[in-house]
């Protein structure tokens, strides 16, 4: 695969930064999509911007850049967002997955891609219906995504990993309650964090081990098939908050607003990612020091 051209989705953001670090570091040529900001501070990455939501700028970059693998990771992933706004979510996650998936069809069909999707949107598969239009969003792309492979012969590849933490800017529990206690030890004024509650359930995986399985995936797995990741274990967020609390000297302040819990999740079966040997590496209380790291060394 070395000096292969791979084209990343998202790359802007909490796993796509992770991913051009990673698949530059075997060796392949890096083409970087993002929406608005281009991150010139990455020479070992060729930036260009692209709105997915746009048909005539995705066939044109897919033109331009005749990739030979694509990594799929744009769209959006705000819950509450999306129960604001799911026409926006649906163009975000399904239509722009249907335009990247055309414009390879007709341009470069031998091109395979992996479609990151959510856990989220696998609930619909064991559920009755959706739980927020977020993961109606992602269940579309999915099911888009294996039909359009059957449909046309692409090699279209499906991963849905679990809740990805690690050291970045992220939008996840995680990722915010990190920002809050590197704010907290500057003397900021952060108002109290606050919980649906705190008995609610995650799988927390680390963003480079999944990055590590984005590969495997990528260049090994089987198409239309759907690999599930996630560490192994479920943990509250009582759990994940005491963690933090155990890292800082700065006492956290937290607000319960006891509502029910939305759901609770079904173990993540890793099962099919044993054909590749693939299994997480980086044991959850590291995640959470290098997020601390990261954000204590922000300026």
């Amino acid at each position: 695969m070395k000096n292969a051209n791979i084209l990343i989705t998202g790359a802007n953001g909490f796993t796509g930064r992770h991913a051009c670090r990673h698949f530059h570091g075997k060796g392949m040529r890096i083409t970087a999509l993002a929406r608005n900001v281009v991150d010139s501070g990455a020479p070992h990455v060729e930036w260009k911007k692209c709105d997915l939501t746009d048909k005539d700028q995705v066939y044109a970059v897919v033109r331009e850049t005749m990739p030979d693998y694509v990594l799929h990771l744009a769209g959006r992933n705000s819950v509450p967002e999306s129960w604001l706004d799911p026409v926006s979510y649906m163009e975000a996650n399904f239509v722009s997955t249907l335009y990247l998936l055309d414009a390879l069809r007709e341009i470069k069909r031998d091109c395979p891609i992996l479609v990151v999707g959510s856990a989220l949107g696998s609930s619909l598969s064991t559920n009755s219906s959706a739980l927020h239009p977020y993961a109606l969003s992602k269940w579309f792309q999915v099911i888009a995504s294996q039909e359009w492979g059957r449909f046309y012969k692409q090699r279209i590849l499906i991963a849905q990993p679990s809740n990805l933490i690690g050291p970045g800017h992220s939008n996840g529990i995680c990722g915010l309650l990190a920002k809050a206690v590197t704010d907290l030890e500057r003397g900021k004024d952060v108002p109290p964090f606050s919980f649906t509650s705190l008995l609610e359930q995650r799988d927390f995986l680390d963003v480079r081990d999944a990055v590590n399985a984005y590969e495997s995936i990528l260049f090994h797995g089987v198409s239309g098939e759907i690999y599930q990741l996630g560490s192994g274990s479920v943990r509250t967020l009582a759990a994940a908050l005491a963690c933090f609390q155990a890292m800082t000297t700065i006492k956290l302040q937290i607000q319960v607003k006891h509502r029910p819990l939305p759901f609770v999740p079904e173990p993540v079966d890793n099962g099919k990612m044993s054909a590749f040997d693939w299994k997480p590496m980086i044991p959850f209380e590291r995640s959470l020091q290098d997020m601390l790291t990261f954000f204590r060394e922000q300026q």
